[in-house]
C-alpha cells in the first residue's frame, strides 16, 4: 500500500497512551489510551490493561467518557480510577481488577484530582477545591485577593486546593462520605501516604505572602486531620513529595535556588521526615529534573521521583540535549547513572515492585507514543503496545536530521531538520523555522504532529533549543535572563543558516512560526529582519510593559525574568517588548490567539494586530473562543484542527 502524507484531520486517528501503573505483583500494567472525536468535538479515555512480560492488551473500561489516572489497591484486588462519567466534574470511581461493574467513590463539586491508596488499601487520600457558597445571584465579581484567575482553570472565585481523605470498603455498596484533612486560603496538592499510613506528606505555600512568590514547602499532616507540621526547614519551591520505604526520608522536587526558579535546574533533593534542611542530590548532573521535552501529541506527565526498595537509590526523570531519560542517584555518594536512555522522550516512568525494572512510556519523532517495560538496568527492553499501528501503516513520516550550528559568540545550537518525506535531491524546499515556548523547555526527540504536518505538505520544517532552554545546563539557561530576544536571536539565525549551508532548502521562501515564548520570538525575528516571507504568531506575548498585572502570574515572575519590576525599570520592559519594533515589521503576519488566554492575554494579540493594521501591514487575527493557553495540545479538538489549517494555509499562501 502506498503510504500518504500526514494530515491536520489525523489528529482524529491518532491515540495516545499514558499514566501506566504497575500491579503489586508486578504483572499488569494498566494504562490510558485517549482519543479525540470530530463529530462530538470531544476527547474519550479508556483505561486498559497489558501484562507486563507482554502479551494482548484489553480495555477495562468503555472509554465512553474520560476515565483517566489508573490506581491499583495495594492488595491488587482492585483499581480506583478517575472518570467524567457521572457529570462534568471528574469523580473518584473505583472498579475490580479483573473487570466488572464500577461503583462510584465521590461526588464533590468541584471535581477530584491526584488519588493516591492508603498503604492497608483502606481509603484514598486527594484533592479537591473547596470554597464559599455563593451568596447571591448577582454575576458580579468581588475581587480580593491577586491570584483570582489562572489559565485553564478561569475565575477561581476564592476556592482552593485541599486534601481530603475517603474510605474505602467494597463490601459497603453506598457512597463514603469524603473528609477534608486541610483547610485555610492555600493550595494544597501532591497528596503522599507515609509507609504507616498515619501522616499525609503534601506541598503547599501556607505563608502570608504565598500568592506574590514562588516559596512553598512540603507539610504532613495526621491522616485523621489536625493541624499540619512543616517538614521542609529552608526557603525553597519544594514539590512531589515521595516518602522512603523505612518512612524516615522524603524525596523531593525543587529548584538549585528559588531566586533563579525562572531557570534555574530543578534538583532530586531529600529531607529527614521528622524535619530539616533538604540536600541537594542531582546538582552533578547539571540537568534539569523532569520531563521539559516538548510534544503536541503525547499526553505525558511527569514523574514524580521513585525510590528502590531498599531506600538506598532514586529514580527520576532528566531532560537533555533533546532527550527525555530516566536515571538513577545514589544516596550513599551522589553518584548518578543514566537508566534508560535513547533517542527519544521517556515519561512517565514507574517502577516494577521488587525492583525488577521499569513500566513507561516513550515517543520519538515517528511514534506519537507507546507503553515499554525493562529490567532494572534498562535491559531487556519490550514494546507492550502497538495502538498506533494500523496509522501508521498509512502514512509517511519524515525523519529528523541532527544538526548543530554555532553562534556568533561561539556557543553551540543544536536543531533539527524535518525533510519532505520523499525529498528529492538537488530540489530546494521552502522552510519554516519553529521557535518553542517557555523559554525553559526544549525541542528534540518527541512526536510533533504539526511539524509532520507541514513537511507533508513539503516544507522542511526546522526546529532548535537557542540558549535559554532546558537540556544544556543551568548556564546555558541562565543566558536568556533579562535578555530575552536579545540573547537567542543570534543562536536562531545561525541554525537557520547551517539549514541552508546543507543544501535543498530555498532560502527566498522562508516563514517562521512559535507559540507562547515561540510567539514571541516570532514577533521580535519579524521586527529585526525581513528575511521570512510569513509568519505565525501564536499565544504571544507582545508588550510586556501592558501585560504586567493582566496575565496569571507576572506579578511573581516577572522580577526574576527580568532582574526588576515594571516599575523599577520600564526602559528595560520596553527595549525588549516585540511591540517596540512594530513599524519593523514587514513580513506577512498570522496571529493566532485564544480569547481565554490568561497566560498571555488577548489584548497582547490585539494591540500588534491594531497597530500593524494602522501601519497598513499584511495581517490577520485568527481567535478562538473557549479557548486558553494550552490550545494547541488539549484544546477543543475542532479548534486545534482549525488552528493547524490556518496555519497551514498561511504559509501556502505566501510561500
Amino acid at each position: 500500500m502506498q503510504k500518504r502524507p500526514i494530515r491536520a484531520d489525523d489528529l482524529f486517528r491518532i491515540a495516545m497512551v499514558s499514566d501506566p501503573q504497575v500491579s503489586p505483583d508486578g504483572t499488569l500494567v494498566a494504562f490510558v489510551v485517549t482519543r479525540m472525536y470530530r463529530k462530538e468535538n470531544c476527547y474519550r479515555s479508556g483505561i486498559w490493561t497489558v501484562p507486563v512480560a507482554g502479551g494482548e492488551p484489553r480495555p477495562l473500561t468503555a472509554g465512553t467518557a474520560r476515565d483517566s489516572t489508573p490506581r491499583w489497591s495495594p492488595d491488587g484486588r482492585w483499581l480506583a480510577f478517575l472518570s467524567t462519567r457521572g457529570g462534568d466534574k471528574p469523580q473518584l470511581w473505583y472498579l475490580p481488577a479483573d473487570g466488572g461493574e464500577a461503583r462510584q467513590l465521590t461526588n464533590l463539586p468541584e471535581g477530584v484530582e491526584q488519588p493516591v491508596w492508603s498503604p492497608r488499601g483502606d481509603a484514598l487520600a486527594f484533592v479537591s477545591k473547596v470554597g464559599p457558597e455563593k451568596q447571591s445571584d448577582s454575576d458580579v465579581r468581588v475581587i480580593r485577593t491577586i491570584r483570582y484567575r489562572f489559565d485553564g482553570e478561569g475565575f477561581l472565585d476564592d476556592k482552593y486546593r485541599q486534601i481530603w481523605v475517603v474510605p474505602f470498603d467494597p463490601s459497603n455498596p453506598s457512597m463514603p462520605e469524603a473528609r477534608q484533612i486541610t483547610d485555610g486560603p492555600y493550595e494544597h496538592r501532591d497528596p503522599a501516604w507515609s509507609p504507616t499510613g498515619h501522616e499525609i506528606a503534601f506541598t503547599a505555600a501556607r505563608h502570608p505572602d504565598w500568592e506574590l512568590g514562588v516559596l512553598q514547602d512540603i507539610w504532613a499532616v495526621s491522616a485523621a486531620g489536625g493541624p499540619p507540621r512543616k517538614i521542609t526547614c529552608a526557603p525553597g519551591a519544594w514539590s512531589e513529595p515521595v516518602w522512603s520505604p523505612d518512612g524516615t526520608t522524603i524525596a523531593l522536587l525543587g529548584p538549585s535556588d528559588y531566586r533563579r526558579a525562572d531557570h534555574a535546574n530543578v534538583l532530586v533533593w531529600t529531607v529527614l521526615a521528622g524535619g530539616g534542611a533538604p540536600v541537594p542530590r542531582t546538582a552533578a548532573l547539571d540537568r534539569s529534573a523532569g520531563d521539559t521535552t516538548l510534544g503536541d501529541i503525547p499526553r505525558f506527565s511527569s514523574s514524580p521521583v521513585a525510590w528502590d526498595s531498599r531506600g538506598e537509590a532514586i529514580h527520576f526523570l532528566a531532560s537533555d540535549h533533546g532527550n527525555t531519560h530516566l536515571f538513577r542517584v545514589s544516596l550513599a555518594d551522589n553518584r548518578i547513572e543514566r537508566v534508560i536512555g535513547g533517542q527519544r522522550r521517556v515519561g512517565m516512568v514507574v517502577p516494577i515492585p521488587g525492583d525488577a525494572g521499569f513500566v513507561f512510556a516513550a515517543s520519538t519523532p515517528t511514534s506519537p507514543g507507546e507503553i515499554y517495560a525493562c529490567g532494572p538496568d534498562g535491559g531487556n527492553e519490550r514494546q507492550l503496545t502497538d495502538v498506533n499501528r494500523e496509522w501508521l501503516e498509512e502514512v509517511e513520516l519524515a525523519e529528523p536530521e541532527e544538526i548543530w550550528a554555532t553562534s556568533p559568540d561561539g556557543t553551540r545550537i543544536q536543531g533539527w531538520l524535518l525533510r519532505p518525506p520523499g525529498a528529492r535531491p538537488g530540489v530546494r524546499y521552502p522552510m519554516i523555522l519553529q521557535i518553542h515556548g517557555g523559554p525553559h523547555l526544549q525541542y528534540g526527540n518527541g512526536f510533533m504532529h504539526e511539524f509532520q504536518m507541514l513537511a507533508g505538505l513539503g516544507y522542511a520544517v526546522l526546529y532548535s533549543n537557542p540558549r535559554g532552554g532546558t537540556g544544556y545546563g543551568e548556564e546555558f539557561a541562565a543566558k536568556l535572563h533579562a535578555a530575552w530576544g536579545e540573547a537567542d536571536m543570534p543562536d536562531l539565525m545561525a541554525i537557520v543558516d547551517e539549514a541552508i549551508r546543507l543544501g535543498g532548502i530555498d532560502e527566498q521562501r522562508l516563514g517562521v512560526t512559535g507559540g507562547s515564548y515561540g510567539g514571541i520570538m516570532t514577533n521580535w525575528v519579524i521586527g529585526h529582519t525581513d528575511r521570512f516571507k510569513a509568519a505565525v504568531t501564536q499565544r504571544c506575548c507582545s508588550n510586556y510593559v501592558s501585560m504586567y498585572g493582566t496575565d496569571d502570574i507576572s506579578y511573581s515572575t516577572s522580577a526574576m525574568t527580568f532582574g526588576a519590576e515594571v516599575w523599577e525599570d520600564p526602559g528595560l520592559y520596553w527595549r525588549l517588548s516585540p511591540i517596540t519594533y512594530v513599524e519593523n515589521i514587514k513580513t506577512p503576519l498570522l496571529i493566532i490567539h485564544s480569547e481565554e488566554d490568561y497566560r498571555c492575554p488577548i489584548e497582547q494579540a490585539e494591540q500588534l494586530f491594531v497597530s500593524l493594521k494602522v501601519l497598513r501591514r499584511p495581517v490577520e487575527f485568527v481567535r478562538f473562543p473557549n479557548e486558553s493557553h494550552g490550545l494547541s495540545r488539549g484544546g477543543q479538538p475542532r479548534h486545534r484542527l482549525e488552528r493547524l489549517e490556518a496555519i497551514a494555509g498561511w504559509f501556502q499562501r505566501w510561500l
